[in-house]
């Protein structure tokens, strides 16, 4: 069979890999075009790309996807089937309709939840308590397409911060991909429209979401801790220095102040032998954490170097 393979984040990796082992090697793997990165705007390769030349395989790295060279050369290829994941472009129907039996696209969600670009931190950031993997036949409609394969995760979304998440997502993906296609091969699966009506969609995040209100819920800046580490983190001011926050204790993301008396918001105490900030409805546990220009410390540590933190108010 020749599949031709669309992905570009590391999310895809484990996808290929699988597909690798299982027989099913694309014969071309089609990514987005490296992007300048970091203070030195250096170009780096998409993982994806680094893949393909590690693996031998033939790569494309289109600007346009509708650009006709290009497609007059994936119909010269005569491809039997697309398979899509993480990629970051709409696949235009002129393309989709080339291989045979059309495309699949490997999405981190249990559709029709979170639609979009950011699926894995908008399940996290909703509190939702369960996701998974869905393969659909896809269209020109974003994740739209009717499902051929679902598979729910079988850890809760809480024990997970982004990256492990995302992590065992790919894995479980990888699988399920490699069934679904030998099964879609043979004619064993007939595609489910999904539920248009319960679509949800999740939004792109921007650096700045990384930026923690005090004033809201312990609960809400829990999870954002957790959905926006390793990208793009979380982070508060003390004066005039970025803190980063890492992570918190998992265990009491939400501490009862109790009868303690009223603290102001963003305010800094000592709590259970560390570090906590009072937040709209209790407070945090910190649990590591990173002063703007200095190592990752855990809580105590950083406690015992800065003791003066303590009744500082962060904003």
């Amino acid at each position: 069979m020749k599949i031709i393979f669309f992905g570009t984040s590391g999310f895809a990796l484990p996808i290929l890999e699988h597909m690798k082992k299982s027989g099913l090697a694309p014969v071309l793997v089609i990514s987005t075009p490296d992007k300048p990165k970091g203070r030195g705007l250096k170009t780096e390769l998409t993982p994806v790309k680094k893949w393909a030349e590690a693996n031998g395989i033939r790569l494309l790295q289109p600007e346009k996807l509708k650009d006709q060279a290009f497609l007059e050369e994936i119909r010269r290829l005569k491809p039997d089937l697309f398979a899509v994941a993480a990629y970051g472009k709409i696949i235009p129907k002129e393309l989709l309709d080339v291989p045979e039996k059309g495309g699949l696209n490997v999405h981190p969600s249990l559709l029709p939840a979170w639609r979009g670009a950011d699926p894995i931190r908008a399940a996290m950031l909703a509190g939702d308590k369960k996701t998974g993997l869905t393969i659909i036949l896809m269209d020109q409609e974003m994740d739209h397409g009717p499902i051929l394969a679902q598979e729910e995760l079988k850890f809760p979304i809480s024990d997970f911060q982004f990256s492990k998440l995302q992590e065992e997502l790919a894995e479980l993906g990888g699988g399920l991909l490699v069934k679904t296609t030998q099964e879609w091969l043979s004619g064993k699966i007939k595609p489910k429209t999904q539920d248009h009506s319960k679509a949800t969609f999740s939004k792109k995040i921007a650096k700045e979401d990384g930026h923690i209100n005090w004033s809201e819920p312990a609960e809400i800046i829990e999870r954002k801790i957790r959905a926006f580490n390793p990208w793009p983190g979380t982070f508060t001011f003390w004066g005039k220095k970025r803190l980063k926050i890492l992570e918190t204790d998992a265990g009491t993301p939400k501490l009862s102040l109790g009868t303690s008396p009223k603290l102001s918001l963003g305010i800094v105490f000592k709590k259970n032998g560390g570090v906590a900030v009072a937040c709209k409805d209790g407070a945090i546990l910190i649990k590591k954490l990173q002063i703007e220009g200095k190592k990752i410390q855990s809580a105590t540590e950083f406690l015992n170097g800065r003791p003066d933190i303590i009744g500082a108010v962060l904003n």
